[in-house]
């Protein structure tokens, strides 16, 4: 007598066999422009036509991508033209130019420190030979602190060119 065990077991492996066989013998064909289809929607005859191509092995499990983003509208709105802009949504004339004088103070007294700040730092490093400080004894420490400021000195020129790119899109 079969146990139900080893029965359930031998039902599953046949089920699995048939799955399989079922699967290869699916045909898969590979059109122009890489589109893949079964011989369920194309016949050997249309395949051949197409330019399509019968792929061997192993099944092909298709992934939907995500649609792309829908593009912004494109015209005046979407380029932030004033004129598209309703009356109310506008700025005055006089606010704007206030802004604008606010801004370029604002910037320019940045200017001016960083500036300030990058002379200091020039000063002190002295032309990559900068006086010994106390706690120096150890001269790794020496070339780190002259590693620091010649690095300090790059990103403070680089500061004080992006500050003067902002002040360059300002009107006069």
């Amino acid at each position: 007598m079969i146990r139900p065990s080893l029965f359930c077991l031998a039902v599953l492996l046949i089920a699995m066999a048939q799955s399989a066989l079922a699967q290869s013998s699916t045909i898969v064909y590979k059109c122009p422009g890489n589109v893949y289809t079964s011989e369920r929607e194309l016949t050997a005859k249309q395949a051949t036509e197409k330019g399509c191509k019968v792929i061997e092995g192993t099944p092909i499990t298709v992934i939907q991508g995500r649609q792309p983003a829908p593009r912004p509208a494109s015209g005046p709105a979407a380029t932030g033209n004033s004129a598209a802009r309703p009356p109310e949504a506008r700025v005055d004339p006089g606010a704007q130019r206030a802004r604008d004088n606010d801004s370029r103070r604002i910037l320019e007294g940045e200017l001016r420190r960083e500036e300030e700040r990058l002379a200091e730092l020039k000063r002190e490093y002295n032309n990559g030979e900068p006086e010994r400080l106390g706690n120096e004894r150890n001269y790794q420490k020496y070339l780190d602190r002259v590693a620091d400021l010649k690095s300090s000195i790059a990103r403070k020129e680089s500061d004080i060119a992006a500050i003067k790119r902002e002040l360059a899109k300002l009107p006069p």
